[in-house]
C-alpha cells in the first residue's frame, strides 16, 4: 500500500487542474463534488497506508522515489517521499479534515460567482501541504511550505474586489516571507554543515555535530514555523486572514497552513534536543504567544477574530510542548486542535450564515432555538478547547502541560492561566451568540435559518471527533495505553515522565476545577447578569482599550516599520530615481539630440560638398599613413 503514496497529492492536483480549466464550464454541483472527491480519495488512500504502517510496526518508515530531480556534480536531490508514523498521522488530519471543509463550502459557497475558482485554489491548497509534509527533504519541504503561502493569499483575497481583503492578502503573504528566510537560512546552513538536505543523510549524523550549530539550525528553522504558525512577533497575519471566506479560515487554522511549522519543529527534532537553548527559546516564545493572544481575546467581538486569536493562542501552547520537549503531546494537540478548530470556525460561518453576513457577536443572541444543530456541535467543541474534563482537548491539553510542568513550572503557570483565559472567551461567545435575546435587526431575524445538510454534516463529524478524540492519548496512570505516544515514538521520542501519579492527579485536578470556575464565572457575567461588550471605545477602561486594540502592535508596526520605508522610498523614488537615474537617461537622450542636430547639417544635399569632403577625407588619411 505504501507504494500508492504518490497517489495522495496526485488526487488534489488532478482536481485542481480540472477545476482551473474547465470549472467555469461545468455546473456548481459538478465542480464542488470533483474538488470534494479528490479530497476524499486522497484520504482512503492516506487511510490504506496508515493501516499498512499499523500491521507492519517492525519497518518504521518508507521511502518512495518518484524520480530524480536535482542532479549536479556537488548536489543531488531526489523527489521522495518519506513515509513514517508522523506524516501518516498528519496526512489523515490534512485529508479528512480537508475533505469535510469541502463538503461544507458545496454549501457555504454556493451563491458565489467564484464558486470553481474557490474550489481550485483549495485543492491546490490541500496538494502543497501534502506535498510539505510527504517529502523526505528539506527542499520538497519548503516547495509545500512555499505552495501553502501562495494559495492562503489567493483564498485571504479571494474576494478581491474588496480592497481590504487584498490588503490582509498581502500581509499574510510579506509577513511569512519574513520567515521564510530564516528557514532558507537553515535549510542552506544544513546543506554546507552535512553536504546534504535529505532528512535520512542529515539525521543519521547531525547527533554528532557540536552545539552551536545546532542551535543556529534550530533558531533559523524557528524563524520560519514563527512564520508559518503565527507566532510573535510575526502572528499579526492570521487575524487579519479572517478577510477570506470561513472555509478558508477552518483549511488554515485546522488542518493547513498553521500546523505546517509545528510539523516541521517535529520532523527536525534532532536539532532541538541537542540545542537546549534553542528548545528554550522556543518553550519561551510558545507561552508567550499563547498568554498575549489569549488575553486578546477577552475584548474581541468579531466571531471569526476570536477564534482566530484562539488559534494563535493554542498554537503557543504546542510550541510550548515543543520546547519542553513533548513531540507527540504536540502533535496530538494538534490532532485534536484540527477536530473542535474546524468545528468551530465552520459552526462560526454556520452562524454568519444565518445572520446574512453579520460577524459581531453584540448584533447575535438568543440563536440556539433558531440553529440547534450549530448550536449544540459548536457547544461541544467549545467544552473541547476550554479543557473540560473527558473532552479531546482536556486529554492533549493536560498532557501538554504536564511535560511543561517537569521542564519550568514557571512555564506551566503562564500556560495554564492561557487555558483558563481560553475557557472564559470562549464561553463569552457561546452566551453572547446564543442565550439571551437577540440583538440584531428584525429583517436578521426574520431571516434565521438552520444552515443546509452539506453543512450541518461535517459539523456533526467534528463535533463527534472533539469528544472522542482525545481517547487514542489517555494518561498512562489510569492504567490505560497512551496509544499516540507509542505510534510516534520511532519518531520524535517523548521524555519520561518523572512525575508521580499524586502529581498528575493535583496538576489534572487544577485543571478540570479551574475551568469549571472559569466557565461559571463567565456564566454569571454574561448569562445571568447579561453584561454586554461596551459599543464605544471612549467608555472603555484604560486597559480594556489597550486590549481591544490588540495592544496597538499592528500600528506600532505601521510607525516603526511601514511609514519609515514609505519615506526611505519616498526619497530614493524622488532624488535617486527621478532626478538621478533619470536624470542620466534624459540627459543622454538629450546629448544624443544636440549631437544629432548638429551632425544633420552636414548632409546638405550638394554634390559639390560631398566631393569636397571626400577630398579632404582623402588628404586626410594620407597625411595620417604618412606620419605614422
Amino acid at each position: 500500500m505504501v507504494k500508492l503514496i504518490g497517489l495522495v497529492p496526485l488526487f488534489p492536483l488532478i482536481g485542481f487542474l480540472i477545476n482551473g480549466f474547465f470549472g467555469k464550464k461545468m455546473s456548481k454541483g459538478l465542480s464542488g463534488a470533483i474538488a470534494s472527491i479528490a479530497i476524499l480519495a486522497s484520504f482512503i488512500v492516506s487511510l490504506l497506508v496508515f493501516f499498512d504502517l499499523l500491521e507492519h510496526p517492525d519497518t518504521t518508515s518508507h521511502v518512495v522515489s518518484i524520480f530524480s530531480w536535482i542532479n549536479s556534480d556537488t548536489l543531488h536531490i531526489p523527489f521522495e517521499f518519506l513515509v513514517d508514523h508522523l506524516s501518516s498521522l498528519f496526512l489523515l488530519i490534512i485529508t479528512g479534515i480537508g475533505f469535510l471543509i469541502h463538503i461544507y463550502s458545496i454549501g457555504y459557497m454556493h451563491e458565489d460567482e467564484g464558486f470553481s475558482r474557490f474550489f481550485t485554489y483549495l485543492n491546490l491548497f490541500v496538494f502543497f501541504m501534502l506535498l510539505l509534509v510527504l517529502g523526505n527533504n528539506y527542499l520538497i519541504m519548503f516547495v509545500g511550505w512555499e505552495g501553502v503561502g501562495l494559495c492562503s493569499y489567493l483564498l485571504i483575497g479571494f474576494w478581491f474586489k474588496n480592497t481590504a481583503y487584498n490588503n490582509a492578502a498581502k500581509k499574510a503573504f510579506i509577513m511569512n516571507r519574513i520567515g521564510d528566510l530564516g528557514f532558507l537560512l537553515g535549510i542552506i546552513l544544513i546543506f554546507v554543515t552535512y553536504g546534504s538536505i535529505s532528512y535520512g543523510d542529515v539525521f543519521g549524523v547531525a547527533r554528532g555535530a557540536n552545539e552551536s550549530t545546532a542551535t543556529a539550525i534550530a533558531l533559523l528553522l524557528f524563524i520560519g514555523a514563527m512564520g508559518k504558525s503565527a507566532q510573535l512577533p510575526l502572528y499579526t497575519w492570521l487575524p487579519d486572514a479572517m478577510a477570506g471566506p470561513t472555509p478558508v479560515s477552518a483549511l488554515i487554522h485546522a488542518a493547513t497552513m498553521v500546523t505546517a511549522g509545528i510539523y516541521m519543529v517535529v520532523r527536525s527534532n534532532v536539532f532541538y534536543i541537542m540545542s537546549p537553548a534553542a528548545s528554550e527559546v522556543v518553550a519561551v516564545v510558545g507561552v508567550a504567544t499563547a498568554l498575549f493572544a489569549a488575553t486578546i481575546g477577552l475584548f474581541q467581538n468579531d466571531i471569526k477574530k476570536i477564534l482566530a486569536y484562539s488559534t494563535v493562542s493554542q498554537l503557543g501552547l504546542m510550541f510550548m510542548g515543543l520546547g519542553a520537549g513533548a513531540y507527540s503531546s504536540s502533535v496530538f494537540h494538534v490532532m485534536t486542535h484540527a477536530f473542535f478548530k474546524a468545528l468551530l470556525f465552520l459552526g462560526a460561518g454556520s452562524v454568519i450564515h444565518a445572520m446574512g453576513g453579520e460577524q459581531d457577536i453584540r448584533r447575535m443572541g438568543g440563536l440556539k432555538k433558531a440553529l440547534p444543530v450549530t448550536f449544540m456541535t459548536m457547544f461541544l467543541g467549545t467544552l473541547a478547547i476550554s479543557g473540560v474534563f473527558g473532552f479531546s482537548g482536556f486529554f492533549s491539553k493536560d498532557e501538554i502541560l504536564a511535560h511543561t510542568y517537569e521542564y519550568s513550572p514557571v512555564i506551566w503557570f503562564f500556560g495554564s492561566v492561557t487555558s483558563l483565559l481560553t475557557a472564559f472567551y470562549m464561553f463569552r461567545l457561546m452566551f453572547l451568540t446564543f442565550w439571551g435575546g437577540f440583538r440584531g435587526t428584525h429583517e436578521q431575524e426574520h431571516h434565521l435559518h438552520e444552515s443546509p445538510k452539506s453543512m450541518t454534516f461535517p459539523l456533526v463529524v467534528l463535533a463527534i471527533l472533539s469528544v472522542v478524540g482525545g481517547l487514542i492519548g489517555l494518561p498512562e496512570f489510569w492504567g490505560a495505553k497512551n496509544w499516540i505516544g507509542e505510534f510516534l515514538e520511532p519518531v520524535a521520542t517523548q521524555p519520561l515522565n518523572m512525575l508521580g501519579h499524586d502529581q498528575e492527579i493535583i496538576l489534572m485536578s487544577i485543571a478540570s476545577v479551574g475551568a469549571i470556575v472559569v466557565i461559571y464565572f463567565a456564566y454569571m457575567v454574561y448569562r445571568k447578569n447579561n453584561v454586554l461588550p461596551l459599543e464605544k471605545e471612549s467608555d472603555m477602561k484604560p486597559f480594556q482599550k489597550l486590549v481591544y486594540n490588540k495592544y496597538y502592535v499592528d500600528e506600532v508596526y505601521d510607525f516603526l516599520i511601514r511609514k519609515p520605508l514609505d519615506f526611505i522610498s519616498d526619497i530614493l523614488s524622488r532624488y535617486v530615481d527621478k532626478k538621478m537615474v533619470d536624470g542620466v537617461v534624459n540627459g543622454v537622450g538629450t546629448a544624443v539630440d544636440g549631437l544629432s542636430s548638429v551632425v544633420r547639417l552636414l548632409q546638405t544635399g550638394n554634390i559639390s560638398f560631398y566631393i569636397l569632403s571626400m577630398v579632404v577625407g582623402i588628404i586626410a588619411i594620407l597625411f595620417y599613413t604618412f606620419i605614422k
